[in-house]
């Protein structure tokens, strides 16, 4: 008996890991755009922030992604690309947000709502929705056929929790490593003290990188969501352009292709990114909400944690 329940467990780790890998990426940008929300608040509110916005993580995957996911490949698998579509172009615009407010430009945000807790947790949330449903979608599309419905739900629940917990285990790290820092500052040790300097004197700058990462991050994924299932529902000529520049910078090597394929994907999740914002804009300017500038933006450049 326990050797059979090894061997099960050992197939559903096995399938588990297979299945996650080309999501990798995806992880990556998650583990990248998570850390600008927690960004300008109280230190001694970052861990209980970070806490929410995994507890709202699981019940994304658990409550809304996993289920529609199994109901929607069962009866309506042509669905998941229209869904696809409007997550691709949300992140496009949470994204193109973000580079104009690098500029000093906002529209809707004052400046102690864009700090409020509860806004920023449902906001991470939100995004993490998108990011959520790629990896998870990935996953599913990379499981071998013929696995029973409840082989599948295991799986992916196993999927899940080992991405969340690698997710915001590196986002916990990256916003409390200033204060780890801080600590060894302190120590007796010559060394650690110099040491612990050094953290915390990077930080700003370890911030500023993760934030053009995490918007880039947003308007990549976003807008390689948008090219590859826009060819999904029909409009190939999207998804045949991607196609076309990996295979045309393939010749130079993997890594080649792939940079040219994701700086493709992100200038079109900008240009998508900029259309809606400007919609939305239009809307508000209708609705009487008009922006507003502020001078030098929140420059990555001048940004700090």
């Amino acid at each position: 008996m326990s050797v059979g329940l090894l061997a099960v467990v050992d197939d559903i780790l096995s399938a588990a890991l297979k299945a996650s890998a080309k999501s990798a990426g995806v992880v990556i940008d998650d583990a990248a755009v998570t850390p600008q929300y927690v960004q300008g608040i109280s230190p001694a509110r970052e861990l209980p922030v970070v806490l929410k916005i995994m507890l709202g993580s699981l019940a994304n995957k658990f409550l809304i992604i996993i289920p529609i996911a199994l109901l929607l490949t069962a009866f309506a698998p042509w669905v998941l690309p229209f869904l696809l579509i409007i997550g691709g172009t949300y992140l496009c615009f949470e994204g193109a947000e973000k580079v104009l407010e690098w500029f000093g430009f906002h529209h809707g945000h004052e400046g102690e709502g864009a700090r409020n807790e509860n806004k920023l947790v449902w906001g991470a949330i939100r995004t993490d929705l998108i990011l959520s449903t790629e990896i998870m979608l990935i996953s599913l599309a990379n499981l071998e056929a013929g696995l029973s419905i409840w082989m599948t739900l295991v799986i992916l629940a196993v999927i899940a929790l080992v991405m969340t917990g690698l997710v915001y285990g590196a986002v916990a790290l990256l916003v409390k490593i200033d204060d780890i820092g801080l600590k060894m500052a302190k120590s007796s040790s010559s060394r650690v003290r110099h040491t612990g300097t050094r953290i915390v004197r990077s930080m700003p700058a370890v911030f500023r990188v993760i934030s053009v990462v995490g918007t880039v991050a947003m308007l990549w994924v976003g807008g390689h969501l948008l090219l590859a299932n826009l060819g999904e529902v029909g409009l190939h000529f999207f998804s045949d352009m991607l196609h076309g520049i990996h295979g045309f910078l393939e010749p130079a090597g993997a890594v080649i292709a792939w940079i040219g394929e994701t700086f493709v994907s992100a200038v079109a999740g900008l240009v998508v990114g900029l259309i809606v914002v400007g919609v939305v804009m239009l809307i508000g300017w209708m609705l009487g909400k008009k922006p507003s500038f502020t001078e030098g933006g929140e420059s990555p450049v001048n940004a700090a944690h």
